[in-house]
C-alpha cells in the first residue's frame, strides 16, 4: 500500500492573445477498489465554469471554455491516492479467450473492446499469436505472453514517435514509449480474442527505477471473468503495481487523452507540463516536459486544436 500526492501542470502559452478556448480535460484519478481518492482539486487560470460528467467508459470527465482573449492558459490537477494493488501476477485460470465469447456477445463494452485495428501489418500480430497457442492456453498466459514478446522485441526510446504515431509504424521500428507498446499490446491481445483497454495514469518513482517512472504513463488493462480488469505494463514487462496511478481507460490513448480542446486566434503556442510526486515520508520527484507545437503565421478565423502530447 502507498498513498501519492500528485501535482500536474500544464501550462499554454501564446505569442498573441487567443479567445474562445474550448477544452475537455481527464486529469481525475480512477477511484476503484484497489485505488483510493482522498482528494483531489482542479485548479484552471481566468477562473471557467466547469461542467462534469462520466464518459462512456465511466472516466470522470470537465468541460470548460476561456472565450475572453488571454496570452496564456494553467490547468493544475492536485490530488491525493492511496493504491493497494501489490504487484502480482493474477491467479491461475483455465477460462481461454474463445470461451469468454458468450460474455462478449451479452456486454457491447466487451464486445467493443475485442475488435483489432485494421492495419497493414497484421499478419505480423497473427504469426506471433501462432506461436502462443492461443486456442488452448488461457487468457491469463496469453496476456503474460505477449507483455513480454513486446518488453524483449521493442526498445524503449523517447522523442522518435508521437501522438500520431501508427501500429504499423512501430511494428517497424519497434521502438518507441509506454503509448506505443500498450497500442501494440491491445492489439495482440483483441486479436487473439481478449478485451482489453488502453490505460492513462502516472508511475510514481520506486527502488526498481521502471521505464518512465516520475512521469504520464499508459498501460493495458485485460478482462478475466473471474477476476475483473487486470493491469499490464508492457514498458516493464510487469502486471500494475502500488506505484501505478490510474486516470482513465478506453479503446485507445484518444479515449484517455489528458487534455484537447480548440482556440481561436494565432497558432504559435508553447506546452509545458510539470508533474510532481510526493510521498508519505517526504520523498518528491519532479518532471518537466516542454514542448513546441504547430506555428501559424497570421491570426486566423477557424478554430485550432490542441493536444496534451504522448505519455511516456
Amino acid at each position: 500500500m502507498a498513498i501519492f500526492k500528485i501535482i500536474h501542470i500544464t501550462k499554454y502559452q501564446y505569442t498573441w492573445p487567443i479567445k474562445e478556448s474550448i477544452n475537455e480535460i481527464r486529469l481525475f484519478p480512477h477511484h476503484f477498489k484497489d485505488q483510493e481518492v482522498l482528494d483531489h482539486q482542479l485548479l484552471i487560470s481566468h477562473d471557467p465554469e466547469i461542467e462534469y460528467f462520466r464518459d462512456y467508459y465511466g472516466n470522470r470527465v470537465a468541460n470548460f471554455n476561456n472565450l475572453e482573449a488571454h496570452n496564456e492558459m494553467t490547468i493544475e490537477s492536485r490530488m491525493t491516492v492511496r493504491v493497494s494493488h501489490s504487484l502480482k501476477i493474477p491467479e491461475f485460470e483455465d477460462v481461454t479467450a474463445k470461451e469468454l465469447q458468450e460474455e462478449k456477445n451479452n456486454d457491447i463494452t466487451l464486445l467493443r473492446l475485442s475488435y483489432p485495428e485494421t492495419i497493414t501489418k497484421q499478419q505480423d500480430i497473427d504469426a506471433v499469436l501462432k506461436t502462443f497457442n492461443i486456442a488452448n492456453n488461457s487468457i491469463i498466459t496469453i496476456a503474460q505472453l505477449c507483455n513480454a514478446y513486446i518488453f524483449n522485441n521493442f526498445t524503449y526510446t523517447k522523442g522518435i514517435t508521437n501522438i500520431a504515431t501508427t501500429i504499423d509504424e512501430i511494428l517497424v521500428l519497434k521502438k518507441g514509449v509506454c503509448q506505443d507498446f500498450a497500442h501494440v499490446l491491445l492489439q495482440f491481445l483483441r486479436t487473439a480474442g481478449i478485451p482489453s483497454r488502453y490505460v492513462s495514469g502516472y508511475i510514481c518513482p520506486n527502488e526498481s527505477g521502471l521505464r518512465g517512472e516520475g512521469a504520464t504513463h499508459a498501460w493495458v488493462e485485460i478482462y478475466s471473468p473471474t477476476q475483473g480488469w487486470q493491469g499490464l505494463d508492457p514498458t516493464n514487462n510487469i502486471w500494475t503495481m502500488d506505484n501505478h496511478v490510474k486516470l482513465s481507460v478506453g479503446r485507445n490513448f484518444y479515449d484517455c487523452t489528458l487534455i484537447k480542446g480548440t482556440f481561436k486566434g494565432l497558432a504559435r503556442q508553447t506546452l509545458s507540463v510539470s508533474v510532481s510526486i510526493g510521498y508519505e515520508d517526504g520523498r518528491h520527484y519532479e518532471e518537466m516536459n516542454d514542448v513546441q507545437l504547430e506555428e501559424m503565421p497570421q491570426e486566423i478565423n477557424e478554430q485550432i486544436n490542441h493536444i496534451e502530447q504522448q505519455q511516456q
